[in-house]
């Protein structure tokens, strides 16, 4: 029986995760070629295996042929309802949604294989314990989510950008005592790390764990999950990481300007200069932790916390606009690469755990 030829839709971070798990661990199948509806903005190819616009592609294929063709869909969730009717409309039949599911189960079995980034549920479960104190940020703009799951107890909403409107989505809001609640259009989900630094950590001894989840991005962990934290002496949850080509540098060269990359880097020398060393090794390799979700020890959220807004305030004073001049999210962006820097750079001295994540649409 002929072998399937086996495509991804996709080109971006998703996909190239999932390239890079089969072709570790499934070399006997390879990956034929990345599919987008657009080579706009996506490359020629990655790590040498083509990038296709769908349409030219399936204009190549008799029927017959388009049988034959195997399509993993690795874009965020709320395209693959367009992207499965598109597929269809092209005669292609055979096609996997990699959800955020399908996804993680497959980075853990990368990942293990590779010996990096181990994951939390591999760690022996432990007797029940008080859970972390975890926030789930939302806005009071959030669009309903078509795919909404229930959010357990342990995890408290928290309204950003609250200072902005009278309106409100959530008892507990980011505009109380020491905040930045009016810069939430710079910062996005910073804003609430910068509330619960400044407000929750100081009350709380060491050992406590805090976290933050957005209102569509959420670790995959169940409250048992959550008692292996301090019955391993685990130090930091965070999601697996995000593959990218060439490089993490690929990442904000997307999302962010370059000059105000250049200023970031500016005020990383001038306040945090200890990590300059780091950031060129650490930026010239493929793992970037995305999202800004994190659960920790309080001892290590606090450090972060003073770290990563000490260079985000002088990156705001070097930009032109000036960061409280605009609302382009630019310093939301940069803070998950500063998220991906400390983390990195820190691989040897905490106890770093991974889990997957849900992306909710």
């Amino acid at each position: 029986m002929k072998q399937e030829k086996l495509m991804i839709f996709g080109a971006q971070s998703f996909a190239r995760g999932i390239y890079m798990a089969l072709k570790t661990l499934y070399p006997s199948c390879p990956v034929e070629g990345f599919l987008v509806s657009s080579l706009n903005g996506n490359p020629e190819n990655i790590d040498g295996v083509p990038v296709l616009e769908t349409d030219i592609f399936a204009a190549t294929l008799s029927d017959a042929e388009k049988d034959n063709v195997k399509i993993l869909i690795a874009t965020p969730e709320d395209l693959f309802e367009d992207i499965m009717s598109k597929l269809t409309g092209l005669g292609f039949g055979n096609y996997i949604c990699m959800d955020s599911r399908k996804d993680a189960a497959l980075m853990k079995e990368y990942y293990d294989a590779i010996g990096l980034f181990p994951a939390l549920c591999e760690f022996p479960k432990g007797n029940k314990s008080k859970v972390p104190e975890v926030y789930q940020v939302k806005f009071y703009k959030d669009k309903p989510l078509k795919n909404a799951v229930a959010m357990p107890d342990w995890c408290i909403p928290l309204q950003v950008g609250a200072a902005l409107t009278a309106e409100r989505v959530a008892e507990l809001t980011d505009d109380t005592g020491d905040n930045i609640s009016a810069k939430n259009p710079n910062y996005c989900e910073l804003t609430a790390w910068y509330w619960m630094w400044k407000n929750r950590l100081k009350e709380c001894a060491d050992e406590a764990y805090f976290g933050m989840f957005h209102y569509r991005r959420i670790l995959d962990i169940a409250e048992e999950d959550l008692f292996r934290l301090a019955e391993n002496d685990v130090d930091v949850i965070l999601p697996y990481p995000t593959i990218h080509y060439p490089d993490i540098k690929e990442h904000h060269k997307r999302y962010v300007k370059e000059a105000d990359w250049q200023a970031m880097l500016q005020a990383l020398r001038e306040v945090q200069p200890e990590y300059v060393k780091a950031y060129e090794e650490i930026f010239g390799q493929q793992y970037f932790y995305n999202y800004n979700i994190v659960i920790a020890k309080k001892s290590i959220l606090e450090d972060y916390c003073e770290w990563m807004f000490s260079i985000l305030e002088r990156t705001e004073e070097l930009s032109e606009p000036k960061g409280w001049q605009r609302g382009d999210r630019y310093i939301g962006y940069i803070g998950e690469s500063l998220t991906t820097l400390y983390f990195m750079y820190h691989q040897k001295d905490y106890k770093i755990v991974h889990a997957g994540r849900y992306m909710l649409t």
